[in-house]
């Protein structure tokens, strides 16, 4: 064995196992959620107490899991669970031959569904796909279109993304009014290889194991040190930014958002989201802080709240900006009020233009 041997080995390996490792985390995973989800039926319908918690049980549960220190158990999550039992009532056969000592009961599998007959076999499912596939086919509003999409997804080996393209443009639809079948088919398929390293940064796969989801995977330098004076900057304003969260984690269905800095302003009494962008200033920048505020007025808003602020920093060097999203406000007087406690523009720009030069002179 020459040295190039030697390394070509050692690559071969670590490529070869670390790929099985991935593999057996979301195996595991995916039975961790199923078992979750069935725990969840079973009390919403044998529990002693159930009617205590009623329609509230996910948040409670989500509650109680945070208190003791467990991440990944939002209701949204939970939800999902509960969705993924209610729509997978076969994977019983795995978990009652290999996790039996985990069930609750004696859970017997549901009666035969008009479409059972063409699902591959569960272990095939549960070995090729990772929860995140699942979430994808949990959307669709049909079992044939399940087994369609499961199928594919198997067969060409897809990605998350693949699948969540394929679902998008009715590829399901489309293949049933084409003549050629296989080449619809096969215009899916993405040839980029599959590489570990990806799922490290799926926030699902890091709260299973337990794993700090760190800032660095999706941050660059420039924008994490201008993010870090910017804390402080607004905390050190006094005018009642109480710091609450940093790259703040929303999620729809696969789809992960992180809001670069959450303030609670015990003043205007309501939150101030703040997004950095490194680019010019465009309409997405506000479409997407429209849906962060929509996001945080449905669920994060409490009694006594007013109506969230949104900031959008565009830090170009060429033409620094300053976006303030008020969508949602009642009356030019409410905004006024708003405008009064926040800084001004001027005072962000001089702030932005300070730091680039910061960064200029390293």
């Amino acid at each position: 064995m020459n040295f190039e041997e030697l390394i070509n080995s050692i690559e071969s390996t670590h490529v070869q196992l670390s790929s099985q490792a991935v593999k057996q985390v979301n195996y595991l995973q995916t039975i961790r959620n199923w078992l979750i989800g069935c725990y969840i039926v079973e009390f919403e319908q044998h529990g002693e107490d159930r009617a205590a918690y009623g329609t509230k049980l996910l948040i409670s549960i989500s509650l109680k899991m945070k208190s003791k220190g467990n991440v990944g158990f939002s209701d949204r999550n939970l939800r999902q669970f509960r969705q993924f039992y209610l729509t997978y009532p076969q994977i019983w056969q795995t978990v009652s031959a290999k996790f039996k000592s985990m069930m609750i009961g004696e859970i017997t599998e549901g009666a035969d569904r008009e479409h059972d007959a063409l699902m591959l076999p569960i272990e095939t499912l549960l070995n090729t796909l990772s929860f995140s596939h699942f979430i994808e086919l949990l959307r669709l509003d049909s079992d044939l279109k399940r087994r369609f999409y499961e199928i594919e997804a198997v067969k060409n080996a897809w990605k998350v993304r693949e699948l969540e393209r394929a679902i998008d443009t009715l590829l399901f639809e489309r293949t049933g009014l084409s003549t050629d079948k296989a080449g619809v088919i096969a215009k899916m398929k993405d040839q980029q290889p599959f590489e570990p390293k990806e799922l490290i940064r799926n926030p699902l796969f890091l709260e299973f194991l337990g794993l700090e989801e760190k800032n660095q995977y999706s941050e660059n330098d420039l924008e994490t040190a201008i993010i870090d004076h910017l804390q402080h900057f607004l905390t050190e304003l006094g005018r009642g930014f109480c710091f609450e969260a940093r790259q703040k984690r929303i999620t729809f269905g696969n789809t992960h958002y992180r809001i670069d800095l959450v303030f609670y302003h015990r003043v205007l009494k309501c939150h101030v989201l703040i997004d950095l962008k490194l680019g010019k200033f465009n309409h997405a920048d506000s479409g997407q802080m429209l849906l962060y505020l929509n996001y945080f007025r449905k669920n994060e808003m409490t009694e006594g709240d007013n109506p969230p602020v949104g900031i959008i920093l565009c830090a170009d060097k060429d033409d620094a900006l300053v976006e303030y999203a008020t969508a949602g406000l009642e009356n030019e007087l409410f905004i006024s009020k708003y405008m009064l406690q926040l800084p001004d523009k001027q005072t962000l720009l001089k702030f932005i233009e300070t730091e680039l030069n910061k960064q200029n002179d390293q």
